[in-house]
Order: C-alpha cells, then sequence, then structure tokens
C-alpha cells in the first residue's frame, strides 16, 4: 500500500511555522501515543532544533498504559521532556503548563538580566494532522480559542492565543513532510486518521490494520466489538463483521467499503480496547 499526501497548504504551512518558530521560546509538539515515533515529523525537529521542547503523548488513554510509560522513560532518557495526556481532559493541565515553565526557566533568566519582567513565553503547539492540538490549546485556555475537528486539515492557519499573563500559544496547521519513505510509519498515521480518507483506500486500510493487529496478537476486542468467534483472513473478517452488521448490499452481499469505514473508525476511537502500535527500541534514535 503506497500512501502519500501533501497538499498545497502544507507547504503554506511550514513556511509560516519557519518564520514564527523564531519568535517562540519553546515547542509543545503533540504526537499520538499509539505511535510515538511514526507521528513525529522529523521537519519540526530540524526546524525547531534550537528550542526547548516539550513532547506531549496525546491520545494516552487510547495506548497501552505500560507501553506509553516506556515510550515517556525513552524520551526522557534522550533529554526529553516528555508528558501523557488526553487533550480532551483538563486532569493534566497544570502540570503541563509547570512543564513548560520549567523548560522556560533559563529564558526567564535572561529576561530578568535585561529588566524584561512580565513578557510571556511564547510557545507553538506543532504536529502532524489530526494529533488533537486545537483540542489541547482549548482545553488549557478552558475555551474554544481554536478551530477543532475530528478529521486531518482543520486548521488551516496560524492563530495565537493568550492563555493567561504568562504564556502566549500559537496554535499551527498539522504539518507531514513530502515523501514517507518507510512504509510502517505512513501506514501507522493513515490507520490513525492523519492521512485525508481521500487519498486511501478504506477497504485496503481496513484489511492492512486486522492483518496488523492480528500479527500483534490484538485481534480480540475486534473480534469482540463484531461478534466474530475467530481469526479468518482480512478479507473474510470484513465480509463477516459486515454481515453481522447488516451492512449490505443489493443481494445481501457484504458492503466492504462501508464496515471499513466502520471498522476504522472504532479503531480510531478506542472501540477495540487500549493499542500501541509502536514499541520503543534501543536502537532507535
Amino acid at each position: 500500500m503506497n500512501i502519500q499526501w501533501y497538499p498545497g497548504h502544507m507547504t503554506k504551512a511550514k513556511r509560516a511555522m519557519e518564520a514564527d518558530i523564531r519568535a517562540v521560546d519553546l515547542i509543545i509538539e503533540l504526537v499520538d501515543a499509539r505511535a510515538p515515533l511514526a507521528t513525529r515529523n522529523p521537519d519540526i525537529g530540524k526546524l525547531g532544533k534550537e528550542k526547548e521542547r516539550v513532547i506531549v503523548m496525546n491520545k494516552a488513554d487510547l495506548a497501552e498504559e505500560a507501553v506509553s510509560a516506556d515510550w515517556c522513560a525513552w524520551f526522557r532518557q534522550r533529554g526529553i521532556r516528555c508528558l501523557l495526556m488526553d487533550s480532551r481532559s483538563r486532569k493534566h493541565r497544570d502540570e503541563l503548563l509547570c512543564l513548560v515553565e520549567r523548560a522556560c526557566l533559563s529564558k526567564r533568566e535572561r529576561d530578568r538580566k535585561r529588566g524584561m519582567l512580565n513578557r510571556p513565553v511564547r510557545a507553538m503547539v506543532a504536529g502532524i494532522p489530526n494529533v488533537g492540538k486545537s483540542t489541547l490549546i482549548n482545553t488549557i485556555a478552558g475555551k474554544s480559542a481554536a478551530k477543532t475537528g475530528n478529521r486531518p486539515g482543520v486548521t488551516k492557519g496560524n492563530q495565537w492565543i493568550r492563555l493567561n499573563r504568562s504564556i502566549e500559544l500559537l496554535d499551527t496547521p498539522g504539518i507531514l513532510w513530502p515523501k514517507f519513505e518507510d512504509r510502517h510509519v505512513a501506514t501507522c498515521i493513515a490507520f490513525l486518521g492523519s492521512i485525508h480518507e481521500l487519498i486511501t483506500d478504506p477497504q485496503e486500510l481496513a484489511a492492512a490494520l486486522l492483518s496488523e493487529l492480528e500479527k500483534k496478537g490484538k485481534l480480540e476486542g475486534f473480534l469482540s466489538r463484531f461478534s466474530l468467534e475467530q481469526a479468518e483472513s482480512p478479507n473474510t473478517m470484513l465480509d463477516m463483521a459486515a454481515l453481522n452488521r447488516g451492512c449490505l448490499v443489493a443481494g445481501g452481499l457484504p458492503n466492504r467499503e462501508k464496515i471499513s469505514g466502520i471498522i476504522l473508525n472504532e479503531f480510531r476511537s478506542g472501540r477495540f480496547g487500549r493499542i500501541s502500535l509502536e514499541m520503543p527500541k534501543a536502537e532507535e534514535v
């Protein structure tokens, strides 16, 4: 399955990020906790290499708890501040703001020496499409300050949101990189909904997802949701799931396109249980 998606607005968004990054003190980079490396845009790391960084592993409520803890340790061992979050909940709001303040202590000290006592920390919120950037901003701001949606490409332009007198956030559009060299990365972000649905074939993607879950021994949630007793070939499981859900076309045949969309949506929303698609490895950098 060959997946590539880099629409024109992403080129524009990257140029805007290159310009705006000079004005920020810190980058809050959101990744999906279910695939923390696959959902990191390498361009963000390159553009912000001189800036302080906080990694927010968002949608942590959908990932396996023990695996996410290992990922946090993996990032921290590499000197990267990391926090697990569900951006829809305010539970970790204060913890994130404290982490931002700690990351900017040296900046605060430089400002103090220059006599600049009240300049707010300016943080850019960045990441690939559909990882929850705008939802995070709205949650910690306590209001609908940024436009949100459960699909990639909702945020089209940069916008500043002032949280309080000490922190300002810059919401940015989700951007990918021009070419996916790694097939694993491309399929992971497609499974998670960060690729526009018009670019992928839902049947092919759903079948690939079922194959991946079976390979990882994590098919039980799917089987239970669709009342299937055992694993079959991916296409057979699509047909059986369609029959069990009443997703049929003329003649009583299974509607693979409709059931594929349902399966992908249920996986992305955590209906199959908490599932991590990536495990940290010592050799990864």
